[in-house]
Order: structure tokens, then C-alpha cells, then sequence
């Protein structure tokens, strides 16, 4: 399940990327396979673990151009162990509104990226998140939750504070609003942390199941349906922005 748009850079052949908060790798993998040098960065060991061990079988396999390269990296956001202007794409889905210090995070992410390069960052969009806050204590107070809720011009003010033009944005995952939704009224004594989908109650386990079966079908009809709905309740907000030539 990608969140960003990878058209949205024309070439990913040789350039250096950081995935900020990389998770499960699902943005590292893409970058890699389309030629990058890709740098995965996260807290979590277990998942770095994971991620090395998967990008070193997708190489092997060739399912990754020649020069691609993925190497895992341990490291905070606040303090990123890389010289400035290492990285042409810096990538943080879904990770900025864990972090209490987002402006020096965002410091860190301008100072790390080349004048000119990109950044790609991903939110929970406002509206959406509102409902998770209101039906659940656990989703933003709990260990690893959320601690904010973004609105568009606060991103954009942040960002451009740290010389981070906004280029362009959109929305992604419409179908997946309703299930943390149900997640958040129905698994109050469960971790509805959004960190820790599947699962919980019958209905939370089955409409997960649906979203699975979507992403694992490449003609699921679902897919053009959410297409539709991005606009309208999608439930993560992408923006795409450029370092200024001026930022140090």
C-alpha cells in the first residue's frame, strides 16, 4: 500500500533517498525497484532487521534495477547521522505527527536534503483524524500515538518555515478512514494506536480483510472507487515540496 504518488518524480535512477520512518519498508521497496539509493531509517530494530532482509531478496531476485541499493539505518528523527545534502528525496509517511518536536524534525529533513531536492510528507488529513480523537482515548494518548492533528496551512507554514516549498499535495486512502473508525469506537480495550492495524472485533477484522483482499488484487473494483473518494475522505494527506536553494 503506497501512500505517495512516485509519478510525481520522473526518474528515480540513481538518486539518494531517505525513508524517514520507514516502517515496513513499503516505500523503500518502491524506491529501490525503480533505481534509487535508498537509505531506510527507523527506531524500530526488529523492522530494520526486516527491511534489510526483504530489500536484499528483492535484489537478489531482480526485482530492483542494477544500481539500486538499500541500506537500513537506526537513527532519530531529531538527530539524522547524515552530513547535509546527503539525499535528493527524502520520504516521511505517516511519521511526522508521532513526533512532539515536528519543526526540528522538519530542520533536520531540510538540512539532510540537496538545494532543489524533494521531500514527500504524509498526515492523517484533518477531518478524518478529528473522528479517531473523539471516539478514542487510546488512538493519540496512547504509547507511540498520535500528537497532533494537521491541518493543510499548518503543514505548509511548518514546511516553508524550514524552507520547504510546497509544490503539490493530494489525498490517499479514502477506504481506510472508515476502518479506523471502526477500530477506534469498537476496540477500546484493544490498541487502536495507529500503529497496529488487524485485530479487534468482527466488524474491525472484516472490513480488514476487505482491505486486504483490495490490495492484493490488482482489478479490484475498489480501487477506482477510492480514486473518487480521496478528494472527499481520504484519510492521509501527501504533500510534495522543494528545498530552497537558500536553506543550509
Amino acid at each position: 500500500m503506497l501512500t505517495i504518488d512516485y509519478g510525481r518524480i520522473e526518474n528515480w535512477r540513481g538518486l539518494r533517498v531517505l525513508d524517514l520512518g520507514c516502517g515496513k519498508g513499503r516505500h523503500s521497496f518502491e524506491a529501490m525497484k525503480r533505481g534509487a539509493h535508498v537509505v531506510a531509517l527507523d527506531l524500530d530494530q526488529k523492522s530494520l532487521r526486516e527491511v534489510a532482509a526483504m530489500g536484499a531478496a528483492i535484489k537478489e531476485e531482480g526485482g530492483a534495477a542494477v544500481e539500486a541499493a538499500l541500506q537500513s539505518v537506526r537513527a532519530d528523527a531529531l538527530a539524522l547521522p547524515f552530513a547535509s545534502q546527503s539525499f535528493d528525496v527524502v520520504i516521511a509517511s505517516e511519521v511526522l505527527e508521532h513526533i512532539p518536536k515536528d519543526t526540528a524534525a522538519m530542520n533536520e529533513i531540510a538540512r539532510v536534503l540537496a538545494p532543489g531536492g524533494t521531500v514527500v510528507v504524509s498526515v492523517p488529513r484533518r477531518w478524518p483524524e478529528k473522528v479517531c480523537w473523539m471516539l478514542s482515548e487510546e488512538y493519540h494518548a496512547g504509547d507511540g500515538g498520535h500528537v497532533r492533528i494537521y491541518s493543510v496551512n499548518e503543514l505548509r507554514t511548518k514546511l516553508g518555515t524550514a524552507g520547504l516549498r510546497e509544490l503539490y499535495r493530494h489525498h490517499a486512502h479514502a477506504l481506510h478512514a472508515p476502518y479506523w473508525w471502526l477500530k477506534c469506537a469498537l476496540d477500546r480495550n484493544g490498541n487502536s494506536n495507529g500503529n497496529s492495524p488487524g485485530g479487534g472485533s468482527w466488524p474491525t477484522r472484516a472490513y480488514h480483510g476487505l482491505l486486504v483482499w483490495d490490495m492484493t488484487h490488482r482489478m479490484s473494483p475498489l480501487q477506482p472507487l477510492e480514486r473518487v473518494l480521496n478528494p472527499v475522505m481520504g484519510k492521509s494527506l501527501v504533500v510534495y515540496a522543494r528545498k530552497e536553494a537558500a536553506t543550509k
